[in-house]
């Protein structure tokens, strides 16, 4: 090295994430990127004149953190501008929630906002639950996503304006033939389009909303995501905000193919193959989306074996893919063609296997650099496992549903106990040689904490506390691997792995500073660990007061 560093942190504990050199003691910067790591005495020799030298005291210092799932625009829209429903609110919690914002807003404004639990579901899928959320918007539209963001509660206003009416497919009645305003998937589509022609936000509160949802996630040490399922007014505002230099992380993002929940004007070949111009430094338009379930507790996430029997499904219902074995290949070709790879929605076992199938046959047909991924993989057959690694498709495991929670408690409802239990095989994907990314999904979780996760994955236990017990306790992974699946697994999946995901010579200086040394605490302890400072191209973006 010619020049000396602009910046040196010596005397940290310092967890590389690079298995040639796991543990050092010093890193060294210049122009936004690590050109050493070693001790402190190696290290502390580069300075020079104009090096500004840090003496850490002995924090533990390590790579900055990867979501590989998340939804980083809605969380900054819902966090500035809709409604919050409290966390865990029963019926009344809610209806309470949406008096006391609806009265601040004008007359014929809509009520945005959300999220109600999926374990609520009971409570609001009557009429007589519709007739107290009439009441308390006030005439006013009312729409509210559930915790998943796949399904939505709205009011006879909201139906009314967008044309919903009983016997649309996805449109819940209760037993009487009566609309309770519950909507399954694409039934709330309608509604959402409805809302964003009457209230689209403005350029300037897209950039925000996107800037407010990045800062969110620089304080919970995350340098690098994968935002799961963009708009083009959100393209627009990460390329504005890089174009300024004001973009904190390393973006790359998935344009939708297809569009069962959000009613964005744009989706498939309108969208995807237009990602290019949106490209910049740290944002990479490198993914398409595909939803090929839903979710289990409404049962349309598709399994290959059957759903509890209903009045509804029968006894021999499996769900259902949104595209055929075709139509999946056939995308996936196309997108591959131009450069693009794929992230692919699956929450149940057969769409697991229908994409492991689908990847098969383009790499037979030629496409060995395109890379996939599985986003969620709840639930994998046993014989699925070994293909991950064999075809190079990564497991992006998210939301944080390894543990007990709500999510669980309603896929209990819909699926044999034994069945329900077996979610999240981490321990036999990683055994099997699979790329494992951690991801929030945030705002379906409700925060994009990697610790909470971490947690869950060590410990198969809920990190709130709040729901006892573990879940598959077999499938619990070590702390290092973890970790990497937060880090260097998250950033292999996303294509970012010669950029970030680990403390290396030439990578980004993307690092964060902890409250304390997890490996020196408790696996029961892991959430309670903290960032103190996120940095970012060797900037810090983040310092907790």
């Amino acid at each position: 090295m010619t020049t000396s560093p602009d910046l040196i942190l010596t005397g940290g504990r310092v967890y590389t994430v690079d298995p040639a050199q796991p543990w050092a003691e010093a890193i060294a910067v210049s122009d936004g990127r690590i050109v050493a790591v070693g001790s402190s005495s190696e290290v502390g020799a580069l300075a020079g004149p104009e090096t500004r030298v840090r003496d850490l005291a002995g924090a533990f210092l390590m790579p900055g953190l990867v979501d590989a799932h998340n939804h980083h625009a809605i969380a900054g829209e819902e966090e500035l501008f809709q409604l919050r429903v409290p966390l865990g609110a029963h019926l009344d919690g809610i209806v309470d929630a949406v008096r006391a914002h609806a009265a601040a807003l004008p007359a014929d404004a809509w009520v945005v906002g959300g999220p109600w639990a999926s374990d609520r579901l009971g409570e609001v899928n009557t009429a007589e639950a519709l007739a107290q959320l009439d009441e308390a918007a006030g005439g006013r539209p009312v729409m509210l996503s559930d915790d998943s963001h796949h399904n939505r509660w709205v009011n006879s206003r909201a139906m009314e304006i967008a044309g919903v009416e009983p016997g649309q497919p996805g449109v819940v009645l209760d037993t009487e033939g009566r609309a309770t305003g519950v909507l399954l998937e694409a039934a709330g589509i309608p509604v959402a389009r409805a809302q964003r022609e009457a209230g689209a936000l403005t350029a300037e509160q897209q950039r925000a909303s996107s800037q407010h949802g990045v800062a969110i996630l620089n304080s919970y040490g995350v340098t690098a995501f994968q935002d799961a399922a963009v708009s083009t007014p959100t393209l627009e505002a990460l390329r504005a905000l890089d174009a300024d230099g004001e973009l904190d992380a390393w973006v790359v993002s998935s344009m939708l193919i297809n569009d069962d929940i959000f009613g964005y004007a744009e989706i498939g070949d309108d969208l995807v193959f237009a990602g290019e111009p949106y490209r910049t430094e740290h944002h990479r338009p490198d993914f398409v989306k595909i939803f090929l379930d839903g979710v289990p507790p409404t049962r349309t996430g598709a399994f290959l074996e059957p759903y509890l029997p209903d009045e509804v499904h029968g006894a021999h219902f499996h769900g259902e893919t949104l595209l055929d074995p075709e139509e999946l290949a056939d995308w996936l070709r196309r997108v591959a063609d131009v450069g693009l790879s794929a992230k692919v929605h699956c929450t149940g076992d057969a769409s697991v296997h229908a994409v492991l199938n689908a990847v098969e046959k383009l790499r037979d047909e030629g496409y060995t650099d395109t890379r996939y991924q599985v986003a969620h993989g709840q639930f994998v057959h046993p014989d699925d496992i070994a293909r991950f690694a064999a075809l190079g498709v990564s497991a992006e495991i998210s939301p944080f549903i390894w543990v007990p929670g709500p999510i669980v408690e309603a896929i209990r409802e819909v699926l044999p106990r034994d069945r329900a239990d077996r979610i999240q095989p981490n321990r036999a994907l990683l055994d099997a040689g699979a790329v494992v990314a951690g991801g929030s999904d945030w705002p379906v979780s409700p925060s994009p904490n990697a610790w909470e996760g971490i947690h869950g994955l060590v410990t198969r236990e809920d990190p709130s506390g709040q729901y006892p017990g573990t879940l598959w306790p077999e499938q619990a992974i070590t702390l290092d691997e973890a970790i990497a699946a937060f880090t260097i697994g998250g950033a292999t999946a996303m294509g970012l792995e010669h950029e970030t995901g680990s403390l290396e010579p030439g990578k980004s200086a993307d690092f964060v500073l902890l409250d304390r040394d997890p490996f020196a605490h408790p696996a029961n302890e892991l959430v309670q660990t903290t960032v103190s400072e996120t940095w970012f191209a060797g900037r810090r973006v983040f310092a907790r007061d």
